[in-house]
């Protein structure tokens, strides 16, 4: 009976795995809702989609082959429990009864056979899956939702880019980096090492004041992990994100959101009082981050960069909440930074595999002569809380549910003193301007010199 209750279980698709416990999907739900996993896989015009379909299409014959192979495995049991039950009376029929029992062990090993290697296929269907997409997603661009400091005008200036200034100043050396460790490596000095630890202090103090604790995460995490977040080994874009490091089962975070998440890992996350929120401040690491163009020259697209990261565990009829909270953390960071921003209602071929809603918020960089993102916020459901086994009691059914998790950008330092520069240069006087919420951080020095 214990084999069968473990084959029984094997219906919600997990598998053991190293550190985590085994992922449970909702095999029911997909099965239900194929048409909206289908839509999802369309709509994100993922590489891998028409492999994606291909599975999801099988899994419907599989879950119900699995579940007549169940019932035939119990209908054995019940059979081997009753002629152990004669045999309890009668110990004569031992003998009789022999060949029976041979036949039943035998349908048994093939049944369970049969029914493990259609349980493996399924959880790897169920495992690929991307999340389900919010029905407000637009399409194929994003929708302007809201504009932050706007204004009339938006001049481009390429006596604004950031790089030629910092250069000049002394903030930024890019030349030594790349003889150093390579392109796309950088470093700060003087006022731009000042500029760093001024925004992610007033990061950190907005953070908490918002009611987030704060975290050191280490930067590297198992793969797994890496994972169980949703960080495939290639993205939407078919671009390697993640630094792998070679002869381990070890990766460098891409974001704090990794490390953040696993300290949900195989828990029950308390959130009698409302959703628990965490900010953790860490070095990030992106693999293909100075691959596209322009972007190459500068603080834009760099492989190393440290990063404020917000992270939410919510009940799920909370979730959508949390986004907006989210997000509105951001829209009031930004505003008082001065910077003049737009606020976008991300697209289906936009999200990565986890998320199910997205927003980026983009500001003028006058130095490049357009917008760039400098904030990001996703809500991912249950994708990887059921991936970590994070769970919450609920306090009306006292059932262990799965946790939502969402994460979002509080401060991503290059690219944010990239707008810094860019906006608040003066060519005139050669100056460039601290906002006023950063001059604390900065021993209350108004101007860079």
């Amino acid at each position: 009976m214990e084999r069968l209750m473990s084959f029984k279980r094997s219906l919600s698709y997990s598998l053991p795995c190293r550190f985590l416990k085994a992922p449970k999907f909702d095999v029911k739900f997909v099965t239900n809702n194929l048409h909206l996993y289908e839509k999802s896989i369309r709509n994100r015009n993922l590489v891998d989609g028409s492999k994606l379909l291909e599975g999801l299409q099988a899994l419907p014959e599989l879950y119900q082959n699995e579940k007549v192979l169940l019932q035939k495995i119990s209908d054995i049991q019940s059979r081997r429990k009753s002629l152990e039950g004669l045999i309890k009376v009668d110990k004569s029929k031992i003998e009789e009864l022999g060949e029976e029992f041979k036949h039943l062990k035998e349908a048994f090993k093939t049944l369970s056979d049969e029914l493990n290697t259609s349980a493996t296929k399924s959880f790897e269907i169920c495992s690929s899956l991307p999340n389900l997409i919010s029905s407000d997603a637009p399409l194929t661009k994003p929708e302007i939702i809201q504009w932050i400091n706007p204004k009339e005008s938006l001049p481009s200036d390429e006596r604004r880019h950031h790089v030629d200034i910092m250069v000049t100043k002394n903030m930024l050396d890019l030349k030594t980096a790349s003889n150093i460790s390579g392109t796309s490596w950088y470093y700060l000095l003087n006022e731009g090492a000042e500029l760093e630890h001024a925004l992610v202090s007033f990061a950190i103090a907005k953070a908490k004041e918002a009611g987030f604790q704060i975290c050191i995460p280490p930067s590297i995490v198992r793969d797994e992990i890496i994972d169980a977040c949703g960080f495939r080994p290639r993205d939407m874009n078919n671009e390697q994100q993640i630094y792998h490091i070679d002869k381990s089962q070890l990766g460098l975070t891409a974001t704090a959101e990794i490390s953040l998440a696993g300290l949900g890992v195989n828990k029950v996350v308390d959130l009698c009082k409302g959703p628990k929120k965490i900010a953790g401040v860490s070095r990030s690491y992106r693999s293909e981050a100075g691959a596209r163009g322009k972007d190459t020259k500068g603080l834009y697209r760099v492989h190393e960069f440290t990063k404020v990261e917000l992270f939410c565990w919510s009940k799920p009829k909370d979730s959508e909440n949390v986004l907006e909270e989210l997000k509105d953390f951001q829209i009031d960071l930004i505003k008082s930074l001065g910077l003049t921003a737009k606020v976008l209602n991300m697209p289906t071929n936009d999200l990565g595999a986890p998320a199910y809603k997205k927003y980026d918020i983009e500001a003028w960089m006058p130095g490049r002569g357009s917008f760039g993102e400098i904030t990001s916020t996703s809500n991912c459901l249950d994708f990887q809380s059921r991936r970590m086994n994070t769970k919450f009691k609920n306090e009306y059914t006292g059932k262990l549910e799965f946790v939502h998790t969402l994460n979002g950008t509080a401060m991503a330092v290059p690219r944010m003193i990239l707008s810094l520069i860019e906006n608040f240069y003066d060519p005139n006087n050669k100056r460039i301007s601290i906002p006023d919420c950063l001059r604390q951080y900065m021993g209350g020095k108004e101007y860079i010199q």
